[in-house]
């Protein structure tokens, strides 16, 4: 019988605020945690509390985020507030090479971004997996978000606006997962990815 070897995947996953995904890959890094590794984000935020660099973001000034920019380093980055974030492309490249699964928390933006460099970049392409998780209903989002506590009414309305755009954007990824509870919603994502892992 051939010797099987399965090849690392790049679990990309998206949906809107309130959806679950943090908590649903927060998860998956605690379930598989010799499989799978988290992608660690740079970031021109100012630390806080315990953070550590290198471990929960790479802390760049602005100045080298935009030079990494200008270099073509970050696989993808964005602007949130006044702020900037973004995964660098040879971070992914090496974890990928060296035989173990990425996971990618990003928001449709990022992964319309993480597609169109797989587009022209082989090993992207065949890793990538991607994962759209879609809310049951736009009144669950609602209280989802509501639930918080954290947020004023009109970042809740702000927030909404944008999740209804997003969710438009569910076709663009190759599996949509409709959340329900916690523990079905982690059950599918362990077989997704475990069927991933089984691709020819």
């Amino acid at each position: 019988m051939e010797n099987f070897n399965s090849k690392p995947i790049l679990l990309l996953v998206s949906g809107p605020a309130g959806c679950g995904k943090t908590t649903l890959c927060d998860r998956m890094l605690e379930a598989f945690p010799e499989e799978i590794s988290r992608a660690v984000t740079c970031t021109t935020r100012a630390p806080r509390g315990n953070e550590q660099d290198g471990v929960d973001y790479f802390f760049l000034s602005h100045e080298a985020f935009e030079a990494g920019v200008q270099n073509g380093d970050f696989l993808e980055h964005a602007q949130v507030h006044s702020n900037r974030y973004g995964v660098r492309h040879a971070q992914v490249e090496s974890i990928l090479a060296a035989g173990k699964n990425v996971l990618l928390n990003l928001d449709v933006q990022g992964a319309a971004t993480v597609r169109k460099i797989a587009a022209t970049n082989a090993r992207i392409r065949e890793a990538l997996v991607s994962v759209f998780i879609m809310p049951p209903s736009v009144e669950e989002l609602r209280a989802r978000l509501t639930g918080r506590g954290t947020d004023a009414p009109d970042e809740i309305e702000r927030r909404m606006c944008v999740a209804l755009e997003e969710m438009k954007r569910w076709p663009e990824y190759d599996y949509c997962l409709v959340s329900g509870d916690r523990e079905s919603d982690f059950s599918r994502m362990r077989s997704l990815y475990a069927a991933a892992k089984m691709r020819v």
